[in-house]
This record gives C-alpha cells, sequence and structure tokens, in this order.
C-alpha cells in the first residue's frame, strides 16, 4: 500500500476527516478560514471533534515543555534541603505578597462576572492563603522527613546477587486545572518527589495564577536554586493550550481536572499521544439515610455538606420511605439553614414518585435562585427524572440538591452505582450492619458515615492534592482517590551483582 505524508498547512471546507476506524466528520467554513501554515489539528476518536491549535499557542506550550523536560533531568541532583527551602519560600512569598495576588484576583472576579461566569472557586481569601501557606509548609516537612527516612528498600536477594527496589520521579507532568488559583500551590508539590509541571489554568483565574508566579513561586525557585523550568504556567486563555499541552508525547502524566464534558475531552487528546491520564471530573457527594439514622444528626449532615459549592458537596440525598414523611422536612430545613448563611433559599430537585413527600405547595413555590449570569425565579422544587440523578449542580450562593425516596439502603445503592459519578457516598444510622452492607456494595472510592466534605486531601491527609479521583474515569495513581504529588513516582529496580554469571 502507498501512502504520501505532507505538512498540513491549510484546511478546505468539506473535507471529510476519518476518526474511530468507520466514521467521519466534516471541516466546516470557520475552521477552514481560521487554520494558518503552523497551526495544528487534532480530531478526538472518541466522537470526531476537531481541535485547532493557532501555531502561537502551540509554540508557548512546546517551549514551557522543553523547559521542564530540561528541569526534570537537572531535579535528578537537586537535594532535598533545596526542595524544602523552595516549599518554605514559596508559602513566605504567597503571605508577602498577599495585597498584589488579591487585587489580581478582584480584576479576575469582575471580568468573570461581567461574563456571566461563576466565581464560587474563583474568590481567594485570607483563608486560603493561610490554607495555601500550610500545605506548602507541609511538603517541606515531608521532603525533609522523606530524605531523613533511613530505612531500605524493598530487596529480593539471590545465592551472589540482589536488587533493589527505589523510587524514581515519573518527569514532567502536564496538569490542566480549572479556575481555582490556590490549586497552584497544590501543583508544586509535584517537585516533592523529583518531577517537573506545566501548568494551565482557567482563563477567569488566569490573572489571579499569574500574579502568584511573578510574586511568590518564580522568586522562590530562583532563591532555592531550582531549575527555571521547573514549574511553569502557560499564560493563555485559549482552551487549546490545554489540547497542545497534553498532545506533547513528552508528557510522562497528564492531570486534568475540572467539568466533566472538558476535562473527557481533554483525556481522550492524551490517551491519543499515548501519555497515561489521571481524570478528575464530575462531583457531587451522595448522602443516604438508613431506617435507623438520627434525625438531628442527619439534619446537622446535610447543612454541613451545603457550606459552599465544590466537588465534595452534598448532591444527592436518598431516604427510606419508611422515614420518608419525617426526614424529607427535615432535610429541606436543613438545606434552607445551610442557604440562609448565604442570604438564599435551597433550591431542590425530587425524583418523579418522589414528590408526594415534599411539604404542600414546594412544587408550586417560586423562589430567588443566584446563578453565574445573576438572580433568577426558580420554582423552589421541581421534578427530575431518576436517569438524571448523575447531574452535578454547579450552584453559586443557592445550595441546589437532588432527593428520591427509597424502599431500603440497598436500593438507594443501586441508584448510586448506576447513576453517580461514583465518587462520595455516605450513610448516616445507628445500625451496624447496614453500615457493613453499604461499605460492601457502594461503589466509591470516598465512603463515610457523615458529612461529605471531609473529601479533602489537605484536610483529611495533611497532603495538598491534585486531584480526587472518582471511579467513573478510573483511579489511575490515586491512592485511596487521593493523588497527591507524593504519588508521582514509578519504580526502578536496582541490581548488585558478587559475580558475573550466565543464566
Amino acid at each position: 500500500m502507498t501512502t504520501t505524508a505532507g505538512q498540513l498547512t491549510q484546511l478546505t471546507a468539506g473535507t471529510l476527516v476519518p476518526f474511530g476506524g468507520d466514521r467521519f466528520t466534516t471541516v466546516d467554513a470557520a475552521l477552514a478560514a481560521a487554520f494558518q501554515p503552523g497551526d495544528r489539528l487534532y480530531v478526538v476518536h472518541d466522537d470526531g471533534a476537531l481541535l485547532h491549535v493557532p501555531a502561537a499557542v502551540s509554540d508557548a506550550v512546546t517551549t514551557s515543555v522543553s523547559a521542564a523536560v530540561e528541569a526534570a533531568q537537572a531535579m535528578r541532583s537537586v537535594p532535598a534541603a533545596q526542595v524544602a527551602a523552595f516549599y518554605r519560600a514559596f508559602a513566605d512569598g504567597l503571605v508577602a505578597a498577599w495585597d498584589a495576588i488579591a487585587q489580581a484576583n478582584a480584576e479576575d472576579v469582575t471580568r468573570a462576572e461581567a461574563l456571566g461566569r461563576s466565581t464560587t472557586r474563583l474568590r481567594i481569601d485570607a483563608d486560603v492563603r493561610d490554607q495555601m501557606a500550610d500545605g506548602l509548609r507541609g511538603w517541606a516537612d515531608l521532603v525533609e522527613k522523606a530524605a531523613s527516612d533511613d530505612a531500605p528498600a524493598p530487596r529480593v536477594t539471590h545465592a551472589d546477587w540482589h536488587v533493589d527496589v527505589v523510587t524514581a520521579p515519573l518527569g514532567v507532568i502536564g496538569f490542566v486545572f480549572e479556575g481555582r488559583p490556590n490549586v497552584l500551590a497544590d501543583a508544586a508539590g509535584v517537585l516533592a518527589t523529583g518531577n517537573t509541571a506545566v501548568l494551565r489554568i482557567g482563563g477567569d483565574a488566569l490573572g489571579t495564577a499569574t500574579a502568584i508566579v511573578e510574586h511568590a513561586l518564580a522568586p522562590a525557585l530562583r532563591g532555592a536554586g531550582l531549575p527555571d523550568g521547573a514549574i511553569s504556567l502557560v499564560t493563555s486563555r485559549e482552551r487549546s493550550a490545554g489540547w497542545a499541552l497534553f498532545s506533547d508525547r513528552r508528557l510522562s502524566l497528564a492531570v486534568v481536572r475540572g467539568s466533566g464534558a472538558a476535562v473527557a475531552q481533554l483525556a481522550a487528546v492524551a490517551r491519543q499521544a499515548g501519555t497515561p491520564v489521571s481524570a478528575h471530573g464530575t462531583g457531587g457527594a451522595w448522602l443516604v439515610a438508613d431506617e435507623s439514622a438520627d434525625t438531628a444528626r442527619f439534619a446537622s449532615v446535610v447543612r454541613h455538606s451545603l457550606d459552599r459549592k465544590v466537588c465534595n458537596t452534598l448532591n444527592v440525598a436518598a431516604i427510606p420511605r419508611s422515614r420518608a414523611a419525617e426526614l424529607v422536612p427535615v432535610l429541606l430545613a436543613a438545606a434552607d439553614e445551610a442557604a440562609a448563611a448565604r442570604g438564599t433559599v435551597a433550591r431542590v430537585h425530587v425524583v418523579a414518585g418522589s414528590e408526594q413527600w415534599l411539604p404542600a405547595g414546594e412544587l408550586e413555590r417560586t423562589i430567588d435562585v443566584h446563578r453565574a449570569e445573576g438572580v433568577v425565579a426558580e420554582p423552589r422544587a421541581s421534578v427530575l427524572a431518576s436517569d438524571e440523578l448523575g447531574r452535578e449542580w454547579e450552584w453559586e450562593n443557592t445550595p441546589e440538591l437532588s432527593v428520591v425516596v427509597v424502599e431500603d439502603v440497598a436500593e438507594a445503592v443501586a441508584l448510586f452505582n448506576a447513576y453517580s459519578p461514583r465518587f462520595v457516598a455516605s450513610l448516616v444510622g445507628t445500625d451496624a450492619a447496614a453500615w457493613d452492607a453499604f461499605l460492601g456494595a457502594v461503589d466509591a472510592p470516598f465512603v463515610g458515615d457523615g458529612f461529605t466534605r471531609w473529601v479533602d486531601g489537605q484536610y483529611a491527609l495533611d497532603q495538598p492534592e491534585l486531584g480526587l479521583s472518582n471511579w467513573e474515569h478510573g483511579r489511575l495513581l490515586g491512592r485511596a482517590g487521593v493523588l497527591t504529588g507524593a504519588d508521582l513516582t514509578t519504580r526502578r529496580l536496582v541490581a548488585r551483582t558478587a559475580t558475573d554469571q550466565h543464566r
């Protein structure tokens, strides 16, 4: 078979592009007009999406990855004391430069609000600053502790030779994450295990992230004598920067977190490049009430699981039919308490067939719901199809959740395993046998017996996280479902022989 290969310099509208082995998509007029010599085009073989990367974006990403590759080689000989010094300097720099960083964040928030975007995860304050600094100082302590650990490596011994199993860095980590500026500090954890990183943050948070790099991260790298490319930020708001980064075959691992659709697409790009990917997408916690649930504790769990919208926020509550008349009103009242702290009333979606347990008038009642685009009038409660239970509610100041009434815990678990992203599951009850059955049956990496917001790497494990794995997208490199810088290692086998030998 004869094939012809060449450089793609232009696109023609109407051109068929094959994908997935037996399907095709078509180049449209807008893509054909936009494509210029030096640009790149990728086709996602999952769905045929055509991804256009302008040459300037591709060149910027390539430059950052090249610097990270060079830095990864240099990091092999960097003493642990320098890495620890970097973390402490980064933490100190955050505190010292916080006024400039906070100003950049205020500008990002203003811009996002003008565009009708969500700012829930974009806003940072002094509490976030302190959490970031504490996490960085924690990494410094862990690096020093690991360096002082004189425990021998696992060894397999033979008659006149032995093999040691030792850890080694993965290399360059590509990390694309949503517009949460504090994740920049979490991502710095890759240096703890000798890796380097190229980061791309959501465009809404780019100003804040750039300020963090300029005023705290970059000076800390220089002050500790670490290579310039050890951690770099791609300063582009173009979504194509993420595609370009994950298409670079020099990455050792691609980490992506954010919304479900965007995460799935970026994960597909990385897989097509042959790069292992750790994807952290759709979130939302499920809370199940057992028949033995204490009413007051159930209310407290609901209230504390709705304090703010993040991936581990309560998203679905399942209540047994035998307690529905009592617990559904308790659930709504507790959700309203959480909402009242934000000056709102909770928004509820009730699975069809469960609406009979709502207090009278809730389906007809209208409330003000705070959305990214502004305040809108919506029903207090509306009916939801059961196959929509996997939907994550991305709310601003109005807590929002789904409610389903079930026969028992077993039915709740079946719904969770069928429709949820298989992320966080919690059971409230006093029956030990019910808890054991729940733990054994529910397909989730994070299982608890109370409030759901404990699912956080820094809060639960004292380590800033790169992501929290849901089992919908797999558990690659995520020990216990949490991926941190400490997880980013591989194994080397080192043989020492006493005599030459032949097998």
